[in-house]
């Protein structure tokens, strides 16, 4: 298996840091991202990482670690958008922005158009996280993404999911002539800190005795370092969503070609301000 570079956000904790320790395990360059400098630091030395501190709730430190990334890397093969996370009430970033949507969702997508052309010289893999609540919880609507109008915790999250599949299909839909591969997956549901700072039911579920009977941090990265090592086009399709290495069904409203198209737009617009997203078509 030849030897990559691969970037991992939400990599301080969880099955981010799980994927890293297998993927350096298993010899691969890993370019270790956390908001937690002390975290991040601990899993970098730990698996003899390049790291860098970015907190997702700022955009100016997304478009920094961009910066940072161009310079340091000629190429990156796999980019694994991994940070996420569930808020308690509806906040709001400095950036303006509902902070689930930023986090789990604006911030990848910022990310990643910012990196666009390294992506594109490198064939890579840009690899997100999402979840089985994008089916379960969400209640998406274009003219609603910050929940101004209505919010729950879990729904605020299940839409971001979502929104991260949309992403994934347009991204593939604008890229793969162009070299990139794009695919989502959802983890399982794992024992780690998620939700710990949460509102929702589902801090009961990963915060209590019952995380006892959670999918461990190992097991949920399987499908993370599966995608980020193998050949998109042969081993996995690009611009699908991924459970236990195999297509799953989505939420109907991802095949809607039309809404990911419109979303991708208005999140050009949304993260303005910073170095102009990828906008071709």
């Amino acid at each position: 298996m030849a030897r990559r570079t691969i970037v991992i956000t939400g990599a301080s904790d969880g099955i981010g840091a799980a994927a890293a320790r297998q993927l350096a395990a298993d010899g691969h360059r890993v370019v270790v991202v956390g908001r937690s400098p002390e975290k991040t630091a601990a899993v970098a030395g730990e698996v003899g990482a390049d790291f860098f501190v970015a907190d997702f709730a700022r955009l100016a430190e997304v478009r920094a670690l961009a910066a940072d990334l161009r310079e340091r890397y000629e190429r990156i093969d796999v980019l694994a958008n991994n940070a996420g996370g569930i808020m308690a009430d509806r906040q709001v970033s400095e950036d303006g922005h509902e902070l689930t949507f930023q986090v789990n969702y604006l911030a990848p997508f910022l990310l990643t158009t910012l990196l666009l052309d390294r992506l594109e010289e490198s064939h890579a893999s840009v690899i997100s996280t999402s979840s089985a609540a994008h089916r379960l919880f969400s209640d998406f609507h274009l003219d609603d993404l910050e929940a101004e109008r209505s919010y729950a915790p879990n729904a605020a999250y299940g839409n971001a999911k979502l929104a991260v599949n949309l992403f994934t299909r347009e991204l593939d839909r604008r890229y793969r002539a162009s070299g990139i591969s794009a695919a989502a997956f959802h983890p399982g549901v794992v024992a780690t800190n998620f939700a710990a700072t949460s509102t929702s039911g589902m801090r009961v579920m990963y915060q209590t005795v019952l995380s006892r009977f959670l999918t461990s941090s190992a097991k949920g990265a399987d499908t993370l370092v599966w995608l980020s090592t193998t050949t998109p086009g042969v081993d996995w399709e690009p611009g699908n969503y991924y459970v236990k290495r195999k297509i799953a069904a989505t939420h109907p409203l991802v095949g809607d070609a039309r809404l990911a198209a419109e979303l991708w737009d208005r999140s050009v617009e949304m993260v303005a301000g910073a170095d102009e997203p990828g906008t071709a078509a």
